[in-house]
């Protein structure tokens, strides 16, 4: 036999107080509805009605059914979220253009903010038998004596060819890259 789930978000036990906003329980809710919102009292009557009412509500909506297996707290959640957006707005369209750019990377990839350099720190590049240092300034990065906002533009100072600065300067990691004993290198 299994242990019974006691997960409040997923099930009620009956006869308890209702999470829902506007709702007591005991069907005699007129009363407590007297302070809440149009907005508030539409989304408490959403759990009054059947799941099939709830389908057309959706597909009115979306006009489209539902996806299959959508639960009924799904639905319930949906047409609340698109009551609340249709009072009071819905996000913006910086904020829509950020998300989408939050969820472009790949799915699954840990997002790495890179890392991030104090003031002060000394960057030292050898290349081509020459020693390269830049100084990490408030403003961007110093080198022989010239501000520089951009490490790219000083590795392509050093390299005279297009290369990524921070990847140059060993700050990034490649991206297949494995760590090993250096065996092939």
């Amino acid at each position: 036999m299994t242990a019974p789930i006691n997960n409040a978000s997923a099930r009620q036990r009956t006869g308890g107080p209702s999470p829902v906003l506007g709702r007591r329980g005991n069907g005699n809710d007129c009363a407590g509805r007297q302070h809440l919102t149009k907005v508030e009292v539409e989304i408490a009557e959403l759990t009054e009605r059947s799941t099939h009412d709830l389908r057309l509500a959706w597909s009115r909506l979306h006009r489209t059914d539902p996806p299959l297996g959508l639960s009924r707290d799904l639905l319930i959640r949906a047409l609340a979220h698109q009551l609340q957006e249709r009072t009071h707005g819905g996000t913006s369209r910086a904020l829509r253009r950020r998300l989408q750019t939050a969820g472009a990377r790949k799915a699954g990839a840990p997002r790495d903010p890179g890392i991030v350099l104090k003031t002060g720190t000394r960057l030292v590049r050898h290349w081509r038998g020459h020693p390269h240092t830049v100084l990490v300034r408030a403003d961007g990065f110093e080198y022989e004596g010239q501000h520089y906002r951009s490490l790219t533009v000083i590795t392509e100072r050093i390299t005279g060819a297009h290369w990524s600065g921070p990847r140059f300067f060993g700050l990034t990691k490649r991206i297949g890259a494995r760590v090993s004993g250096g065996a092939g290198r």
